[in-house]
């Protein structure tokens, strides 16, 4: 039994700790026929801070698709915040994704609107005519320390600044969760780790954070719980793990999907 298995189950006894994410045998199988999850269970509980790890085709994408519902998985039941995805109703999807900041690797920023227009926008289409508006948008710049970049365009930042704008807009509306599927994927080494640096400030203020991500260098220094996936199932489950473990390669040399 890994070590998160083994402190998991005191934690869950706590009604006020029951997990604000969990996956309860969760299959996805896409059309073409292609299995990308298999029995999926996964309990992710308030302020946890959670590396999602496996090669390119594993299932980390899947699995982040499935937890914002993206995609509909083919078996199983997955809520988040006791409300289970699978029975919602298509109206209340965005009531749903306000509960999530995610940010990707790429930073589908829009390129004709300044910093702090591509912040605004988020709230202006979840929110519209909202208060304050103005004060949210610097509360957030200022936490991903861009606070003197407002009126700049995205061709006028580097690479980091641009993922730390699309993090200030995934925070904007404080939402209790943070997903990141492969944010320092186009970034280098010291610019991904103040990316990482940064979602662990995130983490500290009390927001849920899950990462996908190939970086092994920021999870063997981070320490923080690991879920490795293989070929669509969780392999190791750790609460202060890191990218590879013995008997892991096939994490960095392949996977199904």
């Amino acid at each position: 039994m890994s070590l998160a298995a083994a402190a998991r189950p005191a934690l869950a006894a706590d009604p006020a700790l029951r997990p604000v994410i969990s996956f309860h045998g969760v299959g996805k199988t896409y059309p073409n026929g292609t299995e990308a999850l298999h029995d999926i269970n996964l309990s992710i509980f308030q302020q946890d801070f959670v590396f999602l790890v496996g090669a390119s085709g594993a299932g980390k994408s899947s699995l982040v698709r499935l937890l914002i519902r993206e995609e509909v998985s083919t078996s199983g039941r997955i809520f988040v915040d006791g409300q289970e995805l699978s029975r919602m109703a298509r109206r209340r999807l965005p009531r749903l994704r306000r509960k999530f900041g995610i940010v990707f690797q790429d930073y589908k920023l829009l390129p004709r609107s300044t910093v702090a227009q591509n912040v605004a926008f988020a709230l202006q289409v979840t929110k519209p005519g909202q208060r304050h508006l103005r004060e949210k948008v610097e509360e957030s710049l200022w936490i991903v320390g861009l606070e003197d970049k407002v009126h700049k365009f995205p061709d006028e930042l580097s690479g980091g600044e641009q993922q730390r704008v699309a993090i200030a807009r995934a925070l904007v509306h404080r939402p209790p969760i943070f997903v990141a599927d492969e944010p320092t994927g186009n970034l280098d080494p010291d610019t991904s780790w103040g990316i990482v640096q940064l979602l662990l400030q995130i983490n500290h203020r009390g927001t849920t954070v899950v990462m996908a991500t190939h970086n092994r260098e920021v999870v063997d220094l981070v320490r923080r719980r690991v879920v490795a996936i293989e070929g669509g199932r969780i392999v190791r489950d750790e609460a202060q793990g890191q990218y590879l473990r013995e008997g892991d390669a096939t994490l960095v040399s392949g996977g199904n999907r």
